[in-house]
């Protein structure tokens, strides 16, 4: 299905740190990067920002990509600015609620109301495994909005580090999380090996309990760096002779290298060859009874 070149399509985000999602903004005029914006959505009515025009948006989604209701008004802007009041409140009635439950490990992170404040999404965390039965406490939440759509979305520990902020393990004053990452990324502790990172907890974990998203920030540099360099033990060949990798300088491309009688000495990855067992003499092997016979 071919696209309209007549389109003009724009991302949005409805949070700082949020994922952009793509509309329709063809209807409307001199729209540009960082107008507020109002759209319906799944969960009812909401106030983006506009953060790119999309050049080439690509094949629409299934129905079409969907309109922008309107540029947002200063009215529009108050009055998310009220419902932000109303989720403190909000948060506070849950936690409460939670207490008088007395269920264990259940945290109230967030609230956020719809613009027209017809919906309610509850944000929480557990710090159980095992599911919690939240009837109860949903039944409670209702009786306190009985007017209002209410939506619980539970968080996982990097969302709730992403959503509460703060400063990072490493002492930059604001997360990465929190920051420029609109999405997460698998984080394995191979990543952390590659990189001849210190596998003890505090270096690698971040202030979620999760090993951290910086990990995959130079994974494949170093990845690529490393595929010329000998493994640590390996046996190697340099100009000062055979000896025993000891450690290496991934970025540097350098190899500190243990040779008996001389000790460690530092060469560059050009300046080494693997040794195969041994220095091999400088003419080729020969049968001894061959050489024999040709003596003879």
């Amino acid at each position: 299905m071919a696209v309209s070149t007549d389109l003009f399509i724009v991302g949005v985000r409805f949070s700082k740190v949020g994922k952009v999602y793509h509309y329709d903004a063809t209807h409307l005029e001199n729209v540009q990067v960082g107008d507020r914006v109002v759209v319906e959505t799944t969960r009812g009515w909401q106030i983006g920002e506009i953060v790119q025009i999309v050049d080439s948006p690509g094949q629409p989604p299934e129905g079409g990509w969907k309109p922008i209701t309107r540029l947002a008004t200063p009215r529009d802007l108050l009055l998310r600015q009220l419902w932000q009041a109303k989720e403190q409140q909000a948060v506070y009635l849950c936690a409460q609620k939670v207490a008088e439950l007395g269920l264990s490990g259940l945290k109230i992170i967030g609230a956020e109301y719809s613009l027209d404040g017809t919906h309610l999404a509850i944000l929480y965390s557990s710090d159980t495994e095992e599911k919690q039965d939240l009837k109860a406490f949903r039944q409670a939440v209702q009786r306190l909005f009985p007017t209002v759509q209410i939506e619980y979305r539970l968080l996982g520990p990097r969302d709730v580090a992403k959503y509460m902020g703060g400063m990072g393990a490493c002492g930059l004053e604001t997360r990465c999380c929190s920051k420029f990452l609109t999405e997460f990324n698998s984080i394995s502790i191979r990543m952390a090996k590659e990189q001849d990172i210190s596998l003890t907890p505090a270096e690698i974990t971040g202030m979620c309990g999760r090993l951290r998203c910086c990990l995959i920030y130079e994974y494949e540099q170093y990845c690529e760096a490393c595929r010329d360099l000998p493994k640590r033990n390996k046996r190697v060949l340099t100009p000062a002779g055979e000896g025993k990798v000891v450690d290496l300088n991934i970025l540097m491309g350098k190899v500190k290298v243990e040779i008996p009688e001389i000790g460690v000495r530092e060469f560059s990855k050009e300046e080494i060859k693997p040794a195969n067992g041994g220095i091999p003499p400088s003419n080729p092997p020969t049968d001894k009874s061959k050489g024999t016979q040709g003596k003879r």
